[in-house]
């Protein structure tokens, strides 16, 4: 069985794809018969997003299914999100505390490559909370004013500040799943960032980024940056205050600035991340779920949640 693309509201939302009592072993026939002549990549950039739901998916049938799904996995390099890894390239979701929302993004839209499609498997539902929203990203440009999109035409500028081991944040070494200082310049220089080894032995990473893209078959301009994320006041004026009491804003583990240097409004930050929180559709989660995404359509977040939860995700290129 399977929904309909349009919600009840008109508005984007995921296909959905109901097991009609077939376990894990069933689902690429009935993932084939559903995306038919046009295949699961063509069917994919049409819905965006496709949730799997009653196929029983387990941790040990996980790995054979995203086999099928995601066959060229990714390692998560040069992600900035805390994370662990457990095994075939496979993470769990960003491990923030379970009272914060995570605001919507696509993943990492920062970085000079990104993974095209992302899979995130619900072993453990929460008590309560923690649905993960999807956001049309086409519909999360249009939301913004034009003052702020006018503002952003010219891109952003990212600075990272990676620790030798120590400190607020990630390491350079988790952070590029290395301890090997010539792959990490091998790695930067083919991103085309600027890079300076610190006298405390971490890491200064900057980097200039559009913030829309288009996606490479439909042609759709999205927004896809990661300024709300990155800036002091996506975190709320609380942490904020609290990181800038401690420490000067230039060595923070991540900032953001306009393309030439110049700081972004706090206002602007706060209208990208409540428009796009706003926009978004919340999938709720059942043990054994598994939602696919276009990681350029969708942009994808974290509502808040008491109890345990358990999501993990792979990406491929």
């Amino acid at each position: 069985m399977q929904s309909t693309a349009e919600d009840r509201t008109g508005t984007w939302a995921p296909l959905e794809i109901t097991a009609d009592g077939a376990g894990a072993d069933r689902l690429a026939g009935q993932l084939a018969d559903t995306a038919g002549e046009e295949g699961l990549a063509a069917l994919l950039t049409r819905e965006k997003g496709i949730v799997l739901r009653g196929f029983g998916i387990t941790p040990d049938s996980l790995p054979d299914v995203l086999d099928l799904l995601l066959p060229n996995r990714l390692a998560y390099v040069h992600g900035n999100s805390p994370r662990t890894k457990v095994g075939g390239n496979v993470y769990t979701s960003t491990e923030y505390p379970p009272e914060f929302t995570i605001s919507m993004h696509n993943e990492m839209s920062y970085a000079h490559q990104w993974p095209t499609r992302l899979a995130f498997y619900c072993e453990k539902a929460a008590a309560t909370g923690g649905a993960t929203p999807a956001l049309d990203a086409a519909r999360w440009l249009g939301a913004l004013d034009p003052e702020v999109r006018e503002a952003f035409a010219g891109g952003v500028r990212y600075l990272q500040n990676l620790h030798d081991g120590y400190g607020l944040g990630k390491s350079w070494q988790d952070t590029f799943e290395t301890k090997d200082r010539e792959e990490v310049e091998a790695f930067l220089a083919g991103s085309g960032a600027e890079w300076t080894w610190k006298a405390d032995g971490g890491l200064r990473i900057s980097q200039h980024r559009p913030a829309t893209t288009r996606h490479p078959v439909t042609g759709a301009e999205v927004w896809f940056n990661q300024a709300d994320q990155w800036h002091p006041a996506g975190l709320g004026d609380d942490t904020a205050a609290q990181l800038a009491a401690i420490m000067p804003a230039e060595d923070l583990p991540q900032a953001v600035t306009f393309a030439d240097g110049s700081p972004i409004p706090t206002a602007f930050i706060e209208q990208i991340r409540d428009r796009g929180l706003d926009n978004a559709v919340d999938v709720d989660w059942r043990e054994g779920d598994l939602l696919l995404i276009d990681n350029v359509l969708l942009a994808h977040g974290r509502r808040p949640f008491t109890g345990t939860r358990r999501v993990l995700v792979a990406m491929s290129g």
